[in-house]
């Protein structure tokens, strides 16, 4: 069986966040569910498994990965290409076709960002953070 990504992870270690962005492993505990905490450079304080799941948010599988190993080609930072409504917001929510971009700037569906963030990014009146869920292009027989 292959060992966690995180196996060997040390205090200290930088690593980049799929939510957060950079950050760096400011505790690693040798027991629980957890393996370590990063630090982001926004302050937030975000415990992980040593899979890199996060205790954060709705996610199941791996956010953080070291700094020097991410590939970042695969991931939308794409600026918002129409500013929404509050009505078309929740309209989108709704219909569970809106996304949220993350700190890190990465855009994902809004089910699994953590509810507190949304809001607070809706209250702040941050509606820049939010789009249309985009469509997956159809690929054309020839």
């Amino acid at each position: 069986m292959a060992k966690p990504y995180f196996s060997k992870v040390k205090t200290g270690d930088k690593v980049y966040g799929l939510v957060f962005g950079k950050g760096k492993v400011s505790q690693v505990f040798d027991d629980g569910f957890y393996k370590f905490i990063v630090e982001f450079k926004n302050g937030y304080e975000i415990p992980y498994t040593d899979e890199g799941v996060p205790g954060w948010g709705k996610f199941n599988n791996q956010t953080v990965f070291y700094r020097n190993d991410i590939d970042l080609s695969s991931y939308d930072f794409s600026a918002v290409e129409k500013l929404l409504s509050p009505k078309k917001i929740i309209k989108l929510r709704e219909k569970k076709e809106l996304e949220i971009r993350l700190p890190s700037g990465v855009w994902t569906n809004c089910t699994k960002c953590a509810k507190e963030y949304m809001e607070e990014m809706l209250e702040k009146e941050n509606f820049h953070l939010f789009r249309k869920k985009k469509s997956k292009k159809k690929k054309s027989k020839k």
